[in-house]
């Protein structure tokens, strides 16, 4: 048997914030205590802790493998890099959401994630990785062997989650063209040439194949047991196919209509902490703050940027007064597990994983003092 004691610390829980001690057995937190504490007890010096963060959409290991336009990294040496980002972030549970966007021409677009997937797996097989990675699939439906190659994907490890994108030009994230060719040339280093091809085949094969893929998609995630959702839905007719397809989250919705709509049938709403803790959207579509406010916000996610996510809890409770920093802090904890049906995290309680994040204040920005996955640190 392993026992931890952590004491003095501002315990963040599901309903309250408890000043008092955890005792970890064998990985799970056995007692939450508020008396005297155990001798050898680790001295949190007044420090909050908070569940371990559970992240469901995060394509930044995309971004260690490709750092630069037209440079690859070493797969296992990207996800190493992205695993200690991830963990001294204060997440635990990671859904690393890798990219089925088979377009060749669209260089630095499509992702690789049979390479990444088995650079996971050697890292877990090694007992290399801290967090406990989980694998996301982004579909693009605008594809064409999308639903082949999710399937052949499959076939590789488990997928926990899988979520309905389309990026075609003049729509849904890139209400126009131009927004789409903008962006897409600065990320992927495409010539205004190579764009053009690009934005024909893309509106061609929205046409040819969105509607086909997404029922073959939505059919083997359903097969598989995944969660399934829907990305940047924006009309009413976009949330109305989401609820068709029996759709778990809505993943940054980019107008105040969709997220209430989503809201309205049980949907839960994810939106980015970089949108949050930058005061609104870098793109101009719907503001965190301002669904959180309206009570539309169910799920915070790092998205981009790792460190986001913790920083986004302090400051939700900061910038919305009805909202507690127990219940801003659930956000990015019990809720996401939930909805992933990961019912032994996300939550400082008896009996569940003692994945522990500890944090201290520099001003307003939350500071990672230590990370504890299943009791064992981490970071």
């Amino acid at each position: 048997m392993t026992e931890l004691v952590l004491a003095n610390a501002r315990l963040v829980l599901a309903g309250e914030i408890l000043e008092g001690h955890l005792r970890i057995v064998d990985g799970r937190i056995a007692e939450i205590g508020t008396g005297a504490v155990p001798a050898g007890a680790e001295d949190c010096g007044g420090d909050y802790l908070l569940p371990g963060l559970i992240e469901l959409h995060t394509d930044h290991v995309e971004g260690h493998l490709a750092p630069r336009p037209k440079v690859r990294w070493n797969p296992l040496a990207a996800v190493l890099a992205h695993d200690a980002q991830i963990a001294a972030s204060g997440i635990t549970t990671v859904f690393d959401s890798l990219r089925v966007w088979p377009d060749k021409r669209a260089v630095g677009m499509d992702g690789d994630a049979p390479a990444l997937i088995a650079a996971l797996k050697a890292a877990r097989a090694a007992g290399a990785l801290r967090a406990d990675h989980r694998i996301h699939l982004r579909c693009e439906v605008a594809t064409d062997t999308v639903v082949e190659d999710a399937a052949a994907i499959m076939e590789m490890a488990p997928i926990h989650l899988i979520s309905l994108m389309d990026h075609t030009p003049g729509q849904r994230q890139f209400a126009s063209v131009e927004q789409f060719r903008s962006y897409y040339m600065k990320k992927s280093g495409a010539t205004a040439e190579e764009m053009d091809v690009i934005v024909s085949t893309r509106l061609e094969y929205h046409a040819r194949y969105a509607r086909k893929n997404r029922t073959g998609l939505v059919a083997l995630a359903h097969a598989h047991g995944c969660v399934v959702a829907s990305h940047d839905d924006a009309t009413p007719e976009h949330v109305a196919e989401a609820i068709g397809d029996g759709i778990a989250i809505a993943e940054f919705p980019t107008t105040e209509e969709a997220a209430q709509l989503s809201h309205d049938a049980g949907i839960r709403v994810l939106m980015g902490a970089p949108n949050l803790v930058r005061g609104g959207s870098h793109t101009g579509n719907a503001s965190a703050e301002t669904l959180a406010r309206a009570g539309l916000l169910d799920i915070l996610s790092s998205d981009y940027v790792p460190s986001s996510l913790l920083w986004s809890a302090f400051d939700l409770a900061r910038r919305v007064p009805t909202i507690s920093l127990a219940a801003a802090v659930q956000r990015v904890t019990k809720i996401p597990a939930e909805v992933a049906g990961l019912c032994d995290r996300g939550e400082i309680a008896p009996g569940r994983r003692a994945d522990l994040v500890r944090v201290a204040l520099l001003g307003e920005i939350p500071v990672v003092r230590g990370v504890h996955r299943e009791g064992r640190r981490v970071a």
